[in-house]
Formats: C-alpha cells, sequence, structure tokens
C-alpha cells in the first residue's frame, strides 16, 4: 500500500506540505499542488480517512442542500451540472460529498442538524428559497459554507453576470432589427431572474427602447409551462412582440411550442433567445440562441471557495467572504433573425 511517505520522497516535499497540497490549502502554489496531485494519481496513492480524520481533525466530506421549486431534483438540466462540476472538483481534493436533507431517519431535523450529524466539513447550498429560516440558520452558523445563484455579504457566494447577459441579448435583437422585444421573466423573486429582468429594462434604456409593460409576461419558476403560457398572453396582445427575451432556456422552449401551436414560426415569424444554454438548446429546432453560463466552472469554483475557507478555518480564518462573478457570452444558433 502507497503511502504519503512514499509520495512526499517521490515527489521531494515535506509530508506537511504534501498534505496540504492533496487538500488545496491556500498556502501551497497551484504549481506545487499540480505536481503533487499528479504524483499521486501516478503512484496510486489514496489516502485513508480514518488516519487522515483523525489526523487533521476533518471528515473529508462536503455536504450538499439542493432544493428548487420544479420538482426535478438531479435532472435539473443546469443545477445538475453545476453540481457535477463541484463533484468532480471536490474529489480531486479527496473529499467525498453527502446530500443533506431535514430528515435523520424519521425524525424531522434542520439542516445545519443534519450537517453536524454527518460532520461535514462545510456545504455548498443550490437553494431556490433563499430566505428559507432554516438555510440562514445555517449560513449564519460557523460552518463553511458557499451558495450558488444568489448574491450575499453573509457567506461565499457565486453567480454568473446576470446583467451582462440581459444586455448582450437586447445587444443582439437591436442589432437585428428588432425593437419590440418581449420578456418572460421569473417572477418567483430568485436572485437570477430579479438580475435578468433588471437588466433588460437597462439594455432597453441604453439602446432608446421604450418599456411597454404588456412585453413582460411571468415565466413563474423557470418552468416549460410558464414559457408557453406567458407566450400565448403574449400572442394575444394586438401588438405582438417581434422577439422574445425567455429567463431561461426550459421557458424558452415553452414559449416555442406556443408560437408553433399559434400556427406561427420561429424564427420567422418571432425570434426566441433563452439564457443557461442547457444541452437541450443546441438540439431543438430551430437550435436556440441563448446566453451560456459556465456550469461546470461555477462548480469547480465553488468547491475551490469552500476548501480554502475549510483550510483557512484550520488556521486563523479572516472572516472575509469570497463573492465570484462568473462571465457569459451569447450563442448565436437558428432561433434568432434579422426584420426587414
Amino acid at each position: 500500500m502507497v503511502t504519503i511517505y512514499d509520495l512526499a520522497r517521490k515527489t521531494g516535499y515535506s509530508i506537511t506540505t504534501v498534505s496540504r497540497a492533496l487538500n488545496n490549502n491556500p498556502g501551497v502554489s497551484e504549481k506545487t499542488k499540480k505536481l503533487i496531485i499528479e504524483e499521486a494519481n501516478r503512484i496510486g496513492y489514496y489516502p485513508n480517512s480514518i488516519a487522515r480524520s483523525l489526523t487533521m481533525k476533518k471528515s473529508f466530506t462536503l455536504g450538499v442542500i439542493f432544493t428548487e421549486d420544479l420538482g426535478l431534483g438531479m435532472k435539473h438540466p443546469f443545477f445538475s451540472a453545476v453540481i457535477e462540476g463541484f463533484k468532480e472538483r471536490a474529489e480531486k481534493f479527496g473529499f467525498d460529498l453527502v446530500f443533506l436533507n431535514r430528515y435523520i431517519g424519521n425524525e424531522k431535523k434542520s439542516y445545519i442538524d443534519h450537517a453536524y450529524y454527518r460532520g461535514v466539513d462545510g456545504v455548498i447550498i443550490v437553494c431556490s428559497d433563499f430566505d428559507d429560516p432554516e438555510v440562514l440558520k445555517l449560513i449564519e452558523s460557523d460552518l463553511p459554507n458557499v451558495v450558488l445563484d444568489v448574491y450575499s455579504h453573509k457567506t461565499n457566494v457565486i453567480y454568473s453576470n446576470n446583467l451582462y447577459g440581459s444586455e448582450l441579448v437586447i445587444e443582439h435583437l437591436y442589432s437585428l432589427g428588432h425593437r419590440k422585444i418581449a420578456h418572460i421573466a421569473e417572477t418567483a423573486g430568485s436572485f437570477a431572474g430579479k438580475e435578468r429582468i433588471k437588466g433588460y429594462k437597462l439594455a432597453l434604456d441604453k439602446y432608446g427602447i421604450p418599456i411597454n409593460e404588456s412585453y413582460i409576461e411571468s415565466g413563474s419558476h423557470f418552468s416549460y409551462e410558464s414559457g408557453y403560457t406567458a407566450m400565448k398572453k403574449l400572442l394575444s396582445l394586438d401588438d405582438i412582440p417581434t422577439a422574445v427575451f425567455a429567463s431561461s432556456d426550459t421557458v424558452a422552449v415553452g414559449a416555442i411550442k406556443a408560437i408553433r401551436d399559434a400556427g406561427l414560426s420561429v424564427p420567422d415569424d418571432i425570434s426566441i433567445v433563452g439564457f443557461d444554454d442547457i444541452e437541450l438548446a443546441q438540439h431543438i429546432t430551430p437550435a436556440l440562441t441563448t446566453v451560456c453560463q459556465n456550469k461546470e466552472l461555477m462548480g469547480r469554483r465553488a468547491a475551490d471557495v469552500l476548501i480554502n475557507q475549510i483550510n483557512q478555518k484550520d488556521d486563523e480564518y479572516t472572516g472575509e467572504y469570497t463573492a465570484v462573478v462568473l462571465p457569459v457570452e451569447l450563442i448565436v444558433r437558428e432561433s434568432t433573425k434579422s426584420i426587414n
């Protein structure tokens, strides 16, 4: 069995440095971490979890809290990719994942109770209801945590630049000659939804397009059904929009179906733009123009931020939190076209 002593001897680094590198400690350079991890993989080093936990006073387990309003669970096309990126990154540094809920056996408990029961070192929170009292209780605890797709000054956060993404959408549609641009907005109160509708309005103002409130329809929880219903309402207007910015790709797919059911065509009659760039976006007909969020990068950065906080806590944590804003880009496909 290969031991940490063998790995230290092979790399020429001390056992302390090797241990810190394997656990993504910020005190070790990226070059050194890469060298040690590659050598560990080459010689087949697998740390004994029990011995490591006793030595370093860590469980090397990260908790995952994942809830969303559509009831899709891990089938959710956006967050499943994010969590996969988080998982891959965390595993590289020897961490396992455990999903936390509000039950231990048949007894209802809080998230924080379950986290302490499992002995996790930190928690990633993917939650559509950021104001949930139990989520807030965990965030305000001394347990390291990172929250996805929201903004908060109370904890570490990772989110995409939704405002800029909305601007890219309006800029693209404006360049194609569209001036009657509607928005199917997420109205359940999510941070991403609020930022996207804010970005939509700011971008319209930037390009001198008056805001038509009848062009803003509710997309509820980023669902297919709400996209379909909202698009039907937009089609019932006397002055139908020539383009629609959907708050998510799932909403956009619902909108496309409503347009087709009305005997119209995308993009010949109405252009559609989504947001997220889920895998389905490139495979539907027409292929969807959309704003791409780097889902895997979001997961990887979340893992880095969380593991760094865990390691800093072992030394001398400053109490400062990290906010990471990820870049976005517009992917132009077949669902938009210029108008005469």
